[in-house]
């Protein structure tokens, strides 16, 4: 697909989202960048190294750690920027095949789809426990 449209309909899924769980209209459009700029991460690192758990994981610290910058350049919680900007990152594909296949009763698929849903929404949580630590540890550095 055409790097132009990643681009323009992950701000657009981003900024959708943003607007539906209300965020405030000053921050959507910096999570609608956090949002692009971690998809663009995820789709350099899962072209390279072929491995959408460690795409998927460095994607989400750095949208944790846009996210944190953000939130102290905005003067706002970080959770605005953390939850919409993710949004490009769900494994929906991976839990819509899962449940497929298990409706229609082909477990082993199933199972194997579950499995990588489940992998990687640990890997996107596990990306923003890293980009949490690494900015607490930083300020906590930079403040003494």
């Amino acid at each position: 697909m055409n790097i132009f449209l990643q681009i323009l309909f992950s701000y657009l899924a981003t900024i959708g989202f943003g607007i539906i769980v209300n965020i405030p209209r000053k921050a959507l459009n910096a999570c609608g960048i956090i949002g692009v700029l971690g998809w663009l991460t995820y789709l350099g690192i899962n072209n390279g190294l072929q491995s959408s758990i460690m795409a998927n994981l460095i994607a989400a610290f750095v949208i944790g750690g846009l996210s944190i910058i953000c939130a102290r350049y905005k003067k706002m919680p970080t959770i605005l920027f953390n939850i919409p900007s993710l949004v490009p990152l769900v494994p929906g594909g991976q839990a819509y095949r899962a449940a497929r296949y298990f409706v229609f009763g082909n477990v082993e698929l199933g199972i194997n789809y579950a499995v990588q849903a489940a992998l990687i929404a640990g890997s996107i949580a596990m990306g923003f426990f890293l980009a949490e630590l690494v900015g607490q540890v930083y300020f906590k550095i930079t403040s003494v």
